[in-house]
């Protein structure tokens, strides 16, 4: 039965004859198959006898199949639904193999005699629909063929396609539709929605010559920030009020975090242009001097000189993505010819060593015992990202799952990272604004994963499927551009929506066990600081992430999966159910296709334990060998 779940149930339509379905028996199956529903979500149109192509194949092959348009996603379905259930590794809302959430959804092409962008408007599409090209944001590519399909189903599905994929308005996106029960939060993060969070945070950190203010509770300030603000104790908020009209989005220098010594790490906006005065700005930077013990001078890292802005990263990233989503066997052969001049020539791994080289900066100059302010334009950008990074290099509690997550939950969603706007959850004609800051960042983390393996509790598997989540349209925790926008969408008294936090479905999804690193060592620290080479050739790229969707690049029973599986068997992580040797698995797994050769994700993950209380150093030396041992 196992061998039969793991074969290739792709057949090959060389020619796309017209009598096929004639001699074809998965076409019978067509007007019996069914799409799986969440609570909330409905099925808008359908199209039968669709032929899904598999990417990056020899020939033209593809499997037939009900092709469907629900509020939620696009999800292709055959047969053997009950068989790929099983192999399919199930995600935070258990997407399947063959389904897409809308708003993964960037780029339509309609193909036939040439192929067309569709540029989402208020006309339908009036033409006889023979292909769908489809581009997601996560470097995944579809492409699907009507050719077999009743008169009409490919042009209804493709105008239902681009209705629901690219809402115009906010209360069009799915999580006001999923109506699942919300059940009482059990994760540890800290979300920083109360004054004592942040009172907690500042005891924990130390901090000093800082306070906490209530001058936005209503969010009239200062409408991009949170309730709570931590500001220099000498500033009253009157003061913070007059401060925040000289800076972009009217964010005057704010704590993030603090040393045992004092020494603090700020950010702040850029003073807005039509201010030619830098008065109020020395005054802030005044009373952020006065918080240091020794009232030292702080240090001001511009970020708009040496990271990339939102429009110079979008267009690094439509590179990076044209390069990992080849639409044929050729076209990828082509590009591997000059595969690493198409990657210097995009600027992505530039880039992320720029961050990472400019948080191992301020995590320097705060280890020298001095206060360092990171200033941005609006403060809402590269501002997280490198505010993030340095406290990694730093500090040991967001090293940690749950402390990672509140440190996210912190910088980038209370302190107002756009997420709407920069992942364009909302259809907006004008594209300059999309930018994939997130992605920038979390990959940058990874960076930091490969270089110290057993410093971090979370693996490489949990920040793809947190970057996967950031792309579904249900979390408030990325739909949203400011937390009074949240806020206001929750107390929405004709249609609220209910805040539904990322970090909850992490910490209880079925896949946890792969979320935690089996050779995490914990450190006792309060500041342990990592020695992070960000020059370039230290930075790779990260295959998980973006070359996953190409079936030919992956290496059966090889590359870091396979060094995961060995080391949690050697840490006694896997409880039982594998004889001997660890089973083989590829190096995309557990996102492999099904016909892998590696055993199903629900069989292995059953065999997983999250307990990570045992860590001998006899046997974390064992584990370490395996991370050093040459390929």
């Amino acid at each position: 039965m196992a061998d039969k779940r793991l074969t290739n149930s792709f057949k090959s339509y060389v020619g796309l004859e017209d009598d096929y379905l004639n001699t074809s028996n998965e076409d019978s199956f067509s007007d019996q198959l069914t799409v799986r529903l969440l609570p909330g979500e409905s099925l808008v149109s359908e199209a039968q006898n669709v032929l899904m192509f598999a990417q990056v194949r020899e020939r033209k092959q593809g499997k037939s199949g009900l092709l469907c348009v629900t509020n939620f996603k696009l999800s292709f379905i055959t047969a053997d639904e009950k068989s790929k259930e099983e192999v399919a590794f199930q995600d935070v809302l258990q997407l399947g193999e063959n389904d897409v959430c809308l708003s993964n959804i960037d780029a339509l092409y309609l193909f036939g005699d040439k192929k067309r962008k569709l540029v989402p408007d208020s006309r339908n599409i009036t033409e006889k629909v023979k292909g769908l090209h489809i581009v997601c944001k996560n470097m995944r590519m579809l492409s699907f063929s009507f050719k077999f399909s009743p008169v009409g189903h490919g042009k209804t599905l493709t105008n239902a396609l681009l209705h629901h994929a690219f809402p115009k308005r906010h209360q069009l996106l799915f999580g006001y539709d999923y109506s699942e029960p919300q059940y009482p939060c059990t994760s540890e993060t800290v979300m920083f929605r109360d004054a004592g969070d942040w009172g907690k945070e500042l005891a924990r950190t130390q901090a000093q010559g800082w306070r906490l203010s209530a001058a936005n509770h209503d969010f009239q300030m200062f409408s991009s920030l949170p309730r709570w603000l931590v500001v220099p104790s000498r500033v009253l908020d009157w003061q913070l009020g007059e401060a925040g009209r000289h800076f972009n989005s009217g964010r005057p220098p704010l704590w993030s975090w603090s040393s045992p010594n004092g020494a603090a790490l700020v950010r702040m906006a850029d003073i807005v242009p039509t201010i030619t005065d830098r008065v109020q700005e020395n005054i802030m930077l005044e009373c952020v001097r006065k918080t240091h013990p020794r009232l030292a001078p702080p240090i001001v890292l511009d970020l708009t000189k040496d990271l990339p802005s939102c429009r110079e990263l979008q267009s690094s990233y439509l590179k990076l993505r044209e390069l990992c989503t080849p639409e044929d066997i050729k076209q990828f052969w082509v590009q591997d010819q000059h595969f690493l001049s198409h990657l210097e020539s995009s600027k992505w791994l530039q880039y992320v060593s720029a961050c990472l080289s400019k948080s191992v900066h301020a995590a320097n100059i705060l280890m020298r015992d001095t206060t360092v302010v990171l200033q941005e334009n609006d403060g809402r950008d590269t501002c997280c990202v490198v505010t993030c990074l340095t406290q990694l290099l730093l500090d040991p509690y967001f090293r940690t799952i749950h402390g990672f997550q509140s440190l996210v939950q912190r910088e980038w969603v209370i302190m107002g990272h756009p997420f709407c706007t920069r992942l364009a959850h909302v259809y907006q004609q004008d594209v300059s604004n999309q930018s994939p800051m997130f992605l920038l960042f979390l990959d940058s983390c990874w960076q930091l994963l490969q270089q110290f393996p057993t410093h971090f509790q979370f693996t490489e598997t949990y920040l793809t499927v947190l970057w996967e989540s950031a792309l579904l349209s249900i979390f408030d925790t990325f739909l949203f551009d400011c937390e009074r926008d949240r806020m206001a969408a929750s107390t929405e008294p004709n249609d609220p929506l209910i805040l539904r936090s990322v970090w909850d479905e992490l910490v209880n999804s079925r896949d946890a066990a792969l979320f935690v690193n089996p050779l995490y060592f914990p450190s006792d620290e309060k500041i342990d600081y990592l020695c992070f080479k960000p020059s370039l050739p230290n930075i790779q790229l990260w295959l998980q992430a973006y070359c996953r969707h190409i079936p030919i690049l992956e290496i059966s029973g090889g590359g870091p999966p396979q060094i995961d599986l060995t080391a949690r068997m050697l840490t006694g992580q896997v409880e039982g159910g594998f004889d001997g040797p660890p089973p083989k698995v590829g190096s995309f797994f557990p996102f492999s296709p099904p016909h892998s050769s590696a055993p199903p994700p629900a069989l292995l993950l059953s065999s997983l334990s999250l307990n990570t209380s045992f860590h001998s150093s006899e046997m974390m030396l064992d584990s370490q060998s395996i991370l050093n041992a040459p390929d």
